[in-house]
């Protein structure tokens, strides 16, 4: 399948020339950039090759024998047999057997500088991009400081926590498992079937189910949690200055646990900010936050260890990569978390935490963050803090929208955002070119308008979505009433191979990214306030991680008992004969059972609440063929015609009112 690939989209495994040695003229403690052209990596910056007859040149891949698999894997754990692996190898290409490697000591030399006049801008160059980069600016004792942030030991509850070891954390057993055809086709229509169940975390009326096998109860066991040294360690301090004290226990803590374990997750009774669940809908959020850093420091450990590998062995040795699949570490372009959400406030609030929660050591500058709050903030979100500061005679003014509303749009209401985020050493870059970030902050609609320019103007692009690894989808409550359509079409275009090389180093690229079984390594996490079928259908039928599934299952008193006025209510029921169906039975019985009693009343104020538009459309046009008397208030209604139409209905001038769920979520008028 990568041979396949690089036919298809043009993408040839390059002959590198000799390499100069520069070391004659540097002295050792100084970063010099070579004359050379060494195959593109995540801590190169992309070169062209300077001879075209060279770059257009392809080289002869053998296919590796069942004996040389075999010398590779002992080869890993032995040095005798890595070296009687190396002999064999030379002497299939001819070379000397005496032939020796040259000392191992060599000083790295790092290559990777972050170019001062970078673009700093959220749209896409249509051309060829910048490779894959996580260095920037780099220096020695930026290195050092790297190297040594895991010897620290911390204890908590009298355990030992050291980090845990590469190879045996769960992003490295995740993205190193070897999916086959078997396994990926039977995914593509697998039905899960949940196997265990435990209570959910501070909740009576919920449980966690999940397929496979129950990995909670080995959690605690797990050094960090998963998490890398420097992340928890910050993480302890942020949640003791928050004036936590039991962290084991925490609910921040058991969600996390959840996300380390890489299954999709289902979470459809968070508590939001916006309904007083403020502590929970945090914990929550930091639980996934971290989890996002996690997967990105460890993304960017094994780069830069593999980097320094790579770069030793090509001093003693003609060959780009050593063989072996130990080196193949990145996807097609750098971006690896996708976080979706609805409103600017929401993802003002998120990055604000995020930021938050990374190391200082890690943000000692945080570009562009003026430009940030001045696009993604509003003055409604310092008026909270600046409530204390308003005179004391001014005479309270009791809002008209209810308390959940005021939480949700008092911020920047706006769905149309996107930014990329970058991290490096010691800096964190907001607004930077999506190629170029790790994590992508943005909403539906912006995604869908991104995507719709690449069908009219075949030169963009939007391959920065190949290489998802991690997708978020937070307040899915609130992007449904937006519209749902779009976030299932944004998912449609992840993970998909690009158009483009994107100065990608194919030699490093995993084999499931080129055999296109990128999806079944992603992992979904959808988190709202209830759950809907449209999400329910998201979570089965487009979120396919190997890995398996863990959802919550709430039961519900109901609500009926705490409506206020006493008025009758009846319920109808109408059969369908499939869910397919469902829309054009209710609107014949709306039509042949419901209607001729309104129509034949003589009594006024009938609202005839809808859920969607589609609805809404069907039932005007219904309407006006009975020459009904009747006012509309829907989503696209101009707000003069909506001004007219509460007037009409409340002086009895029209009969119907046509209401839909949506303009009352985002206007809450009061209908009398």
């Amino acid at each position: 399948m990568g041979k396949q690939f690089a036919t298809k989209r043009g993408l040839k495994r390059h002959k590198t020339p000799d390499r100069v040695d520069s070391r004659k003229h540097v002295k050792k403690s100084q970063h010099v950039k070579e004359d050379d052209t060494r195959a593109d990596s995540p801590g190169e910056s992309y070169r062209e090759e300077s001879n075209d007859d060279e770059a257009s040149e392809e080289v002869i891949y053998k296919e590796p024998t069942v004996y040389d698999k075999l010398l590779m894997k002992l080869g890993s754990h032995n040095r005798s047999v890595a070296d009687a692996y190396n002999k064999r190898q030379r002497q299939e290409e001819g070379n000397s057997d005496t032939e020796e490697d040259e000392t191992e000591g060599s000083e790295s030399l790092s290559v990777s500088n972050e170019e001062d006049g970078e673009e700093e801008t959220d749209n896409e160059s249509p051309g060829l991009q910048e490779p894959i980069t996580f260095e920037d600016a780099e220096t020695d004792s930026d290195v050092e400081a790297f190297d040594t942030d895991q010897d620290d030991d911390i204890s908590v509850n009298g355990l030992s926590t050291t980090d845990d070891s590469a190879g045996t954390s769960s992003f490295s057993k995740h993205v190193g498992y070897v999916l086959s055809k078997g396994e990926a086709e039977e995914l593509s229509n697998k039905k899960w079937k949940y196997t265990w169940e435990v209570p959910a975390f501070d909740r009576s009326n919920g449980k966690w189910m999940g397929t496979g096998e129950c990995f909670l109860k080995d959690a605690d066991m797990i050094p960090n949690y998963g998490l890398k040294q420097k992340l928890y360690k910050h993480w302890l301090d942020v949640y003791r200055t928050c004036g936590g004290n039991d962290f084991n226990s925490s609910r921040q803590r058991w969600f996390f646990s959840l996300c380390n374990s890489y299954r999709d997750i289902l979470h459809g009774n968070k508590k939001p900010f916006y309904h007083k669940g403020l502590e929970e809908d945090s914990q929550i959020m930091d639980a996934y936050l971290m989890h996002s850093l996690n997967h990105i420091f460890r993304t960017r450990d094994l780069v830069t260890k593999n980097d320094s590998k790579i770069s030793k062995y090509q001093e003693s040795a003609k060959e780009e990569i050593p063989p072996g699949d130990g080196f193949l570490d990145q996807g097609f372009t750098r971006p690896k978390v996708l976080i979706l959400l609805p409103l600017r406030s929401i993802a003002l609030r998120v990055i604000k935490r995020l930021i938050q929660l990374i190391p200082e050591t890690s943000k000692v500058c945080v570009e562009h963050i003026d430009r940030f709050y001045e696009e993604f903030g509003s003055e409604g979100v310092e008026d909270d803090e600046n409530k204390d500061e308003q005179p004391q005679n001014i005479k309270s003014w009791k809002p008209s929208k209810p308390s959940d509303h005021q939480a949700l749009f008092g911020g920047n209401p706006s769905d149309d955002f996107m930014i990329g985020v970058k991290f490096t050493r010691r800096s964190v870059k907001l607004y930077g070119d999506f190629y170029s970030s790790d994590i992508i902050v943005a909403s539906p609609v912006a995604l869908i308008t991104k995507i719709g320019k690449t069908e009219m103007n075949k030169e963009l692009d939007t391959d920065y979505l190949s290489s998802i690894e991690v997708l978020i989808i937070d307040h899915a409550d609130v992007i449904s009433m937006q519209n749902w359509d779009f976030l299932k079409s944004v998912i449609e275009q992840l993970n998909h191979i690009p158009s483009k090389q994107h100065g990608t180093n194919i030699m490093r690229i995993r084999q499931w990214y080129l055999d296109g079984y990128a999806r079944f390594y992603r992992q979904s996490i959808i988190l709202g306030y209830y759950l809907n079928p449209d999400m329910n259908a998201l979570f089965n039928h487009h979120c396919s991680n190997y890995e398996g599934k863990v959802k919550l299952a709430s039961q519900f008193k109901g609500v009926l008992p705490k409506v206020l006025l006493q008025v009758r209510q009846v319920y109808e029921r109408f059969d369908a004969d499939s869910v397919a169906d469902v829309d054009d039975a209710r609107l014949e019985y709306f039509t042949k059972k419901v209607f001729p009693k309104i129509k034949d009343s003589i009594q006024g104020g009938i609202m005839l609440f809808v859920s969607s538009y589609f609805e809404f459309v069907r039932l005007r046009n219904f309407l006006k063929s009975q020459n009904a008397s009747f006012c509309l208030l829907g989503d696209y209604t101009d707000q003069r015609d909506i001004s007219r139409a509460r007037v009409w209905f409340f002086e009895g001038k029209r009969k119907i009112m046509v209401y839909t769920e949506r303009i009352h979520f985002y206007r809450r008028y009061k209908v009398l």
